[in-house]
């Protein structure tokens, strides 16, 4: 009887090793799926060229360019949702960024009255498709779509007198990003976005100025998804 028990013990303690190795083997670990409606918020730095271009209308040929560097830092909130096919992930997002994306020009007439432009971005949106690649927690991503914004620009003439135009126009954006979950509902992203919100005109006398209101952003993102 003392022989059967150790005989059997061994047994027992040569299959245990197998059994655990069937056991890992039956159950991998899932993957992760992208597919949710998520919301989060973002911050980030903004930055760019404004060109700025003066023409008169009742003289032919009299046209000047001036080019000026306009940056700030910006923070929102974004909202959207994805859907994954294998490692296709296809998505919509829109968010919202609070701006101070402003810049000014050196003195148009040097040495005369002291002539400058500005731009000033208060806030801008997008509304944006989003396709990627998934890698299991990890998401390469293109997007583009529709950008609207609150842009003021104005020209200073000298020391007593401007002019500004101020509203909220539309355009267009394009970009890439990478995202990784961190567990089953957060995930951190960063992103890069190039924002066009065309051109504004203003008008004075029988002069005009158009500048071309156009930006980069990098962003940093924290996401939640459901």
């Amino acid at each position: 009887m003392k022989r059967l028990f150790v005989i059997s013990s061994l047994f027992a303690l040569a299959a245990s090793p197998s059994f655990a190795a069937d056991a890992v083997v039956m159950e991998p670990a899932s993957a992760f799926n992208w597919t949710g409606l998520y919301v989060g918020g973002h911050v980030g730095y903004g930055f760019g060229q404004t060109d700025a271009t003066f023409s008169a209308p009742n003289t032919p040929g009299f046209a000047a360019t001036q080019d000026y560097d306009v940056d700030g830092f910006l923070g929102g909130v974004q909202v959207g949702y994805n859907y994954q096919m294998n490692s296709l992930v296809l998505g919509v997002e829109a968010d919202f960024s609070g701006a101070d994306i402003n810049g000014g020009s050196d003195e148009i007439n040097i040495g005369v009255r002291g002539d400058t432009y500005d731009t000033k971005i208060d806030w801008f949106g997008t509304v944006r498709g989003r396709v990627g690649y998934a890698m299991d927690r990890t998401l390469i991503y293109g997007t583009g779509g529709l950008a609207f914004g609150s842009v003021e620009n104005r020209y200073l003439d000298g020391p007593d007198n401007s002019f500004s135009e101020k509203s909220t126009k539309t355009g267009w954006t394009a970009g890439a990003g990478i995202e990784y979950a961190l567990d089953d509902h957060w995930s951190a992203k960063a992103e890069y976005l190039y924002v066009d919100l065309g051109n504004q005109t203003i008008d004075y006398g029988g002069s005009n100025t158009e500048f071309d209101n156009k930006f980069h952003t990098v962003r940093l993102g924290l996401n939640y998804k459901f």
